[in-house]
């Protein structure tokens, strides 16, 4: 399975690495960016992702995750900004390469968007 869709609304989702562009090493070894296939350039993103927790309870360790986004986010972006995922999706992976697998999920979104401010704990 691939692409599967995701929902992250329960994760409070924090820039570690603001977005740039995605790149990949060339056959001569020179940088060159990753495009889709109607050659639109592909960006990436490192997240923070920690469960949100209600008043009182202890939130889990959190992971970093990297997402690689369909568009443009835009200047923004940078570190410790809460953002939210648009269009997410994830899917699972396996390589094998010298008799060692690595195995994870490769974390995709169409773009990211600021959170909404959390409201202050009186609130209903």
């Amino acid at each position: 399975m691939r692409d599967i869709p995701v929902n992250l609304g329960g994760y409070k989702l924090t820039v570690v690495e603001p977005p740039a562009p995605k790149m990949r090493e060339d056959a001569n070894g020179a940088q060159t960016p990753v495009t889709d296939r109607d050659g639109a350039t592909q960006f990436t993103v490192s997240l923070f992702a920690k469960l949100r927790v209600k008043p009182g309870e202890r939130a889990p360790k959190g992971e970093e995750i990297k997402v690689t986004l369909g568009t443009d986010p835009g200047p923004d972006f940078g570190e410790d900004v809460r953002v939210e995922l648009l269009d997410a999706r994830v899917s699972p992976y396996q390589i094998e390469t010298a008799g060692r697998v690595n195995a994870g999920l490769a974390w995709r979104a169409m773009g990211i968007k600021h959170a909404p401010a959390p409201r202050p704990s009186g609130d209903k």
